[in-house]
């Protein structure tokens, strides 16, 4: 009863059309893919994602992972699987191509991303950590380390994960105790214990590298005594091939409410050789690279996951036939029932706006990494850890409330397990919790992002929607959308400034609204990016673009009004 094929005319049409990101690249130099590459490269992910993952999806949530005395078995067909996966070459598509990596611009990287989660959630966690990983060392690890773990990481010989959380210490990382004691050779002994670490032992790869925060001797408390640490599940020999076990155990995997197929571990060090990355102290500083990589990455599991369930339940619509939509017809398929469209219409327009938003932040990285512009690089950068937060937290928010709704099409067949749309949603809930949980997200976007900025980013995005919202007014097909975004973007911008003159009486303000501000936030700039995609569409689907636009304005965006006065309300 799952049904997915990759939303390949809807990708293309966002990368390519609305944003014209092929032009982009170009413009960059010849080492960027040109549209036809990238469009088969999507094509290939879409295959491999549609025929190899997705098929073992529900099996591998009924089996899980099996611990047995340190060691982790994944389900039934994950480990050949990733075998194929890896040596097809899709472990290292955004890879520094000096050790091995492809170099391939983020805006496409996301798309497949999503692809991945919508197939096979579980699975999907084990490469994206590991493109995580190799980010980090790539940008913080010494010459040596990079030439010893990258190519190998980015084969997908070797895998990796984040070592952060501490049962003492779940987000508050300040409060970690694991140890690092110096020794011989510019290594270090790492000692501690870390849970729910996502990959942290199973049987897909030859080598699990661990990246470790842990405090030397004597470092202050708090997050400025954390440094970070390499730490091989094999110690490398000297011909670089996992040689001796290292002090790593896996001392036990967690019981989930889903994602049952990634083993989420509890970790013991003692002992265990490691090697610092980048420099004392500054190890959360270093680790929010792989954080901030990820958050983007999980954003897209929870647009991966909707996207599943939409058009499971849409195909569930279309055959389904209950009752009669006008009294003495015959019996009509529930799709014809004004509610289930409500509900498929819903979920479609969700889906639509936060593709463009992850394909917009995609981009923004892309200026920073690949633009020749230093200002142009510094903004985009800027603009990135803006709205960094916005995807990670509306997108999977949004994911789970879709997997809702395509439960509730589905009835009572979709709290059984056969359908497996029951599973949509126990997966799409870690999103809103893990990499830092959605009102951690919301308390960074209002605290640091737009008042600690002095709404300097805040202004910049600000100004770039409402020219564009501007420059659409006269045009007939958009006048209603773009007035309706206008006016939400005005909204958006009374609350931000509300709270930014009342925050410095109230210290408890930005944390009591911040959820609801992130909310108001996120519907406002989907409110433009459906502008943005009505007017980018062409003739084929210029009827269906407007209809699903004009469905977002007039029955979804005004619950922006219901944030900005509960905001301002006081309460």
């Amino acid at each position: 009863m799952i049904h997915y094929k990759a939303p390949l005319q809807n990708i293309h049409s966002i990368l390519f059309d609305t944003f014209g990101l092929d032009q982009q690249w170009a413009s960059w130099g010849d080492e960027l893919p040109d549209r036809d590459l990238a469009e088969s490269i999507l094509e290939e992910a879409a295959k491999i994602c549609q025929n190899l993952l997705l098929p073992l999806n529900q099996s591998g949530d009924a089996q899980g992972c099996r611990f047995d005395n340190g060691t982790v078995t994944t389900p039934d067909g994950f480990s050949e699987a990733f075998r194929t996966y890896a040596a097809s070459g899709w472990c290292g598509l955004g890879g520094n191509p000096e050790y091995g990596g492809q170099n391939l611009p983020k805006s496409l990287t996301l798309m497949v991303d999503e692809m991945l989660y919508a197939a096979n959630p579980s699975f999907a966690l084990y490469s994206v950590l590991s493109s995580g990983a190799s980010l980090l060392i790539d940008c913080h690890a010494s010459e040596s380390l990079k030439q010893q773990y990258l190519p190998a990481l980015y084969e997908g010989r070797w895998t990796g994960t984040m070592c952060l959380t501490e049962a003492q210490a779940g987000s508050d990382l300040g409060a970690i105790i694991t140890r690092a004691e110096p020794a011989d050779n510019d290594q270090y002994k790492i000692s501690g214990n870390k849970i729910f670490i996502t990959g942290g032992e199973h049987d897909l790869s030859d080598n699990i590298i661990h990246l470790v925060l842990a405090r030397l001797p004597g470092a202050p408390a708090g997050s400025k005594g954390i440094s970070l640490f390499l730490v091989p599940k094999f110690v490398l020999g000297d011909d670089g091939n996992p040689d001796q076990r290292n002090g790593v155990q896996c001392i036990g995997i967690e019981s989930k409410m889903g994602i049952k197929a990634s083993s989420t571990c509890q970790l013991q060090f003692d002992d265990a050789t490691g090697y610092l990355v980048g420099t004392p102290g500054r190890g959360l500083n270093h680790m929010f690279t792989m954080m901030n990589e990820e958050r983007l990455s999980i954003a897209t599991q929870g647009l991966g996951i909707a996207e599943t369930g939409y058009q499971s339940s849409l195909a569930y619509a279309q055959e389904r036939v209950q009752s009669q939509v006008a009294p003495g017809s015959a019996s009509d398929t529930i799709i014809e029932h004004p509610d289930v469209k409500r509900m498929l219409q819903t979920q479609q327009a969700l889906n639509g706006a936060g593709r463009a938003l992850a394909a917009y932040i995609g981009n923004q990285v892309d200026i920073s990494r690949f633009s020749h512009d230093a200002i142009e690089k510094e903004d985009a950068g800027k603009m990135v850890a803006l709205l960094t937060p916005v995807a990670k937290s509306f997108l999977t928010d949004n994911g789970i409330d879709c997997a809702v709704l395509a439960q509730q099409i589905f009835g009572g067949h979709g709290y059984i397990r056969e359908t497996g749309v029951e599973q949509l949603v126990r997966d799409a809930r870690i999103a809103q919790i893990y990499e830092g949980t959605n009102g951690i997200q919301a308390l960074d976007l209002i605290s640091r992002k737009v008042l600690g900025d002095k709404l300097a980013g805040y202004q910049k995005l600000h100004k770039e929607i409402d020219e564009f919202i501007q420059s659409k007014k006269e045009t007939q097909e958009l006048n209603t959308i773009a007035v309706a975004a206008g006016q939400a973007l005005v909204e958006l911008d009374d609350t931000t400034r509300w709270i930014a003159e009342h925050n410095s009486k109230n210290q408890t303000l930005a944390g009591a609204v911040a959820s609801e501000y992130l909310q108001l936030f996120g519907l406002t700039i989907y409110s433009y990016f459906w502008l943005r995609l009505a007017d980018s569409s062409d003739d084929v689907d210029k009827t269906s673009t407007l209809e699903t636009a004009t469905f977002f304005i007039k029955h979804l965006l005004p619950h922006s009004h219901a944030f900005a006065h509960s905001i301002q309300s006081e309460a």
